[in-house]
């Protein structure tokens, strides 16, 4: 069984920072791609940020310059770091892993529990 646990999230008020970590635990061979995604009430999930194996990262337009996505690959865990927040942050936020459980078996997508992030004043 693969888990992916996420941990950070809060209230905080505008300009505020939070840093949001997702450990990945259980049978696991290797991981590809991490990342996060958030859905805000009554909007669709969004994209917010990648991280390749090798370290390559993207972000969406609307968080470039303010969100810094990383990953320990010795601990399986990744890390959201988010300044400069505003109230259009405010949102679930849901890591997300492509890994093999197993040498053989196929790439499959994990996602955590998701964790609410609230900016507000």
């Amino acid at each position: 069984q693969v888990q992916l646990v996420e941990s950070g999230g809060g209230l905080v008020q505008p300009g505020g920072s939070l840093r949001l970590s997702c450990a990945a635990s259980g049978s696991i061979f290797s991981i590809n791609n991490m990342g996060w995604y958030r859905q805000a009430p009554g909007k669709e999930r969004e994209l917010v940020a990648t991280i390749t194996s090798g370290g390559s990262t993207n972000y969406a337009d609307s968080v470039k310059g303010r969100f810094t996505i990383s990953r320990d690959n010795a601990k399986n865990t990744e890390y959201l770091q988010m300044n400069s927040l505003r109230p259009e942050d405010t949102a679930v936020y849901y890591c997300y892993a492509n890994l093999r459980a197993t040498l053989y078996g196929p790439p499959d997508v994990y996602w955590g529990q998701g964790t609410q992030v609230t900016v507000s004043s």
